[in-house]
């Protein structure tokens, strides 16, 4: 049924656009006749979104990997630096919600690690629908900020750094075998602020894969059932998509990317002192329009990346698709 779904949006969404593009020449060809050049143009403007709309309708096909259409669990870690890495960790787990807000997925927060004087060191969070991962997979790797520090009293220019991992949620079409005994499973008090419950039992709970050292928190549950399930979920999760990045011919100089959130390792700058200016280091993509960006408008940088690995090239290589 959820592909049946997916295949009649697709397919509604296509005819859509075929409706709007006949529609729209229809109205110029109106408008040349009656020599209303106000007609004419608001249909040329119409017809660019089009195109836009488009062009976002070809790169959406290509999101056919055997996990692209699922649910994305996405973590944000802090690099070095105290707390004004924390900050821009913080920054970055607000910017990935609110462009999955714009999107209409809907957000689940499974674990939250607060820094000691403001923002967060760590934070897990799943968003929930169509073709999430397959888009928030652009977005992995380690985010580079530069900017006049608030918690710097002589007001200097600080560059800070986190990074950012997105895997797929697995449903029961994708079977994974984990031996439990490979598995360490330590209980927690629940961090973070607010509430009777947090700090008083012992329900959060960790998992350490120890042959490949993959860690997973999940503490979001009163029960400490409920996160020991959603926490074996994560596991999962993080297996499969080990295994999927095995298979891709970039794997290498991905996880090579994570070791170190650090200089030399970055996929993106978000420059906003001594200038404005967003720059993906993968495709040269950038703008100035960085308040935008912080809001959740990623959609540029995510299409030109998905378009780089599927073409070669920035988002221009999708006007010879047909």
């Amino acid at each position: 049924m959820q592909e049946r779904t997916a295949l009649e949006d697709s397919l509604s969404s296509i005819g859509r656009l075929e409706q709007d593009l006949d529609d729209q020449i229809t109205m110029i060809e109106l408008g040349e006749a009656e020599k209303d050049t106000k007609v004419v143009a608001e249909a040329e403007a119409a017809l660019k979104k089009l195109r836009k709309d488009g062009e976002r309708r070809v790169l959406e096909a290509l999101l056919s990997g055997e996990a692209d259409g699922n649910d994305s669990f996405l973590e944000v870690h802090a690099g070095a630096g105290g707390t004004e890495s924390q900050d821009w960790a913080n920054m970055l787990l607000r910017m990935y919600t609110r462009w999955a807000e714009q999107h209409g997925y809907k957000i689940e927060y499974l674990e939250e690690t607060p820094g000691e004087e403001a923002g967060i060191k760590s934070a897990t969070v799943r968003i929930k629908g169509r073709n999430a991962y397959g888009w928030l997979k652009t977005e992995d790797g380690v985010h580079r900020l530069v900017r006049i520090s608030p918690f710097d009293a002589n007001a200097r220019r600080h560059t800070s750094f986190a990074s950012i991992t997105a895997y797929p949620v697995v449903d029961d079409r994708i079977k994974i075998d984990i031996k439990e005994s490979d598995v360490r499973v330590d209980t927690m008090r629940s961090g973070g602020a607010g509430g009777q419950h947090v700090n008083k039992t012992e329900s959060a709970i960790r998992l350490t894969h120890m042959p490949t050292n993959i860690v997973v928190v999940c503490q979001n549950d009163r029960s400490q059932h409920r996160n020991r399930a959603q926490a074996w979920d994560m596991l999962r999760a993080r297996l499969y998509e080990l295994e999927l990045k095995k298979r891709e011919e970039k794997a290498a100089a991905e996880q090579a990317a994570k070791t170190d959130i650090g200089w030399g390792h970055q996929i993106r700058s978000y420059v906003l002192q001594p200038y404005q200016m967003i720059k993906d280091l993968r495709t040269g993509i950038s703008t100035s329009d960085t308040q935008g960006v912080l809001d959740g408008d990623l959609d540029l940088f995510m299409e030109a990346t998905l378009a780089q690995r599927a073409f070669g090239g920035a988002p221009e290589a999708v006007e010879d698709v047909e």
